[in-house]
């Protein structure tokens, strides 16, 4: 069957009041970026409150329906027929070989639910319901209505077209991206942070991201990792600035300075005040990260208030409760997985301690810090001056 629309369904951006205009526009950009890689021409617009995508000839619809379910804030994707506006024994005919070609098992109960948004339509609503649902059962006497449970719900809609559909696929919930304000993403290379980046994607927040980049430590390899799953994660959130910092000498220092069971809380802190300081420049209102309680030696109550010590941004952390395996179940349904368990180093598993403190006392940090004060300053300046920035795009 050739659909000629998908009607597009959105659930909280109902519910909003006079900025709801707002939440519109930014899911229409949305749709349309997604869209970008896909062939076919399409039509994004908002007519009388709903939102349609016109397909006007060939078009993939795989291919557009799977785009279509990366567009956060959409809830239902309905694969529409339009035919001309026509006198109601016309209108009968047309919703009688919609339901022929769209569904070979004929042995089901439906509902007929007709919306005239043209009013000048000579029947209304109740008066096509009751027309077009006897022509429907004269045609296929083996189907039955049922106003309150049906199997089928067929939906005919009469603007300047008529617009027929019964199927909604399910799209991603959430809210349209930018909708939000944005939020630094601590991107590594393991499976929990593109997650977390995610997750928080989905309630309209636009992402940026900084990764810690260690070389000869962690190789290129390493870092083309780190930008695939930017990459993929760019499908749901859009276009992610990514900032890459070469966080070598800070590590040696810090391994040469510190004591060795409380090096990973102290390079996380700077790590946070690194994120942090791009972030104020870009103005995020936010840092995200991956950590799960106790997943971890660092990610311990006491190690994440170690770390949130140092940062004056909110951090969020939208995988705080998850378990691992809730955790690998969403990565593998977004399609980051496999690329995160690449075997590449990053700069979290080199310098790790044999033994890391897990219950790390914030004021005996702070003291293990000042034997960096001679030049953490300095090294941190320049690893904030020679960062690289990409900017990462779906399908590029």
């Amino acid at each position: 069957m050739k659909f000629h629309s998908f009607l597009i369904k959105y659930g909280e951006i109902g519910i909003k009041g006079k900025n709801r205009y707002i939440f519109e526009d930014a899911l229409v950009r949305q749709i349309r970026y997604a869209l970008q890689g896909v062939d076919g021409e399409f039509l994004v617009h908002k007519c009388h409150g709903r939102v349609y995508v016109d397909c006007d000839g060939d078009y993939d619809f795989d291919e557009t329906v799977e785009s279509l379910q990366k567009v956060f804030g959409i809830v239902g994707i309905c694969p529409v027929v339009r035919v001309p506006v026509a006198e109601l024994e016309q209108l009968r005919k047309d919703v009688v070989a919609y339901v022929d070609e769209a569904y070979e098992e004929k042995n089901m109960t439906f509902k007929v639910d007709a919306r005239r948004a043209k009013k000048s339509y000579p029947a209304n609503s109740m008066e096509i319901n009751c027309e077009v649902g006897e022509a429907i059962l004269e045609a296929f006497p083996e189907m039955k209505v049922d106003v309150h449970k049906p199997e089928l719900r067929i939906n005919v809609e009469i603007r300047e077209e008529v617009y027929i559909y019964s199927r909604i696929i399910p799209g991603p919930g959430g809210m349209p991206i930018g909708t939000n304000g944005s939020a630094m993403l601590l991107l590594s290379g393991g499976i929990d942070s593109p997650v977390a980046g995610y997750m928080v994607s989905k309630r309209g927040v636009e992402l940026e991201a900084t990764y810690f980049h260690a070389p000869p430590y962690t190789s290129e390899r390493a870092k083309e990792k780190v930008v695939d799953l930017a990459r993929l994660v760019s499908a749901y959130s859009g276009p992610i600035k990514l900032h890459v910092v070469n966080f070598t000498d800070i590590q040696l220092y810090i391994y040469e300075k510190c004591p060795h069971d409380e090096l990973t809380i102290i390079m996380r802190r700077y790590m946070m005040k690194i994120a942090e300081h791009f972030a104020k420049k870009d103005g995020c209102l936010g840092l995200i990260t991956g950590e799960s309680i106790g997943q971890v030696a660092s990610q311990t109550m006491q190690s994440l208030a170690a770390t949130n010590a140092v940062c004056t941004l909110p951090v969020y952390r939208p995988l705080i409760g998850f378990d691992k395996k809730d955790i690998v179940e969403i990565s593998e349904k977004i399609n980051t997985y496999e690329t995160s368990i690449q075997p590449f180093e990053d700069c979290c598993t080199i310098f790790v301690a044999n033994d890391p403190v897990t219950k790390p006392n914030i004021e005996r940090i702070e003291k293990s810090e000042l034997n960096l004060a001679e030049k953490i300053d300095e090294l941190m300046q320049t690893a904030i001056d020679t960062v690289e920035i990409i900017e990462v795009k779906q399908g590029e």
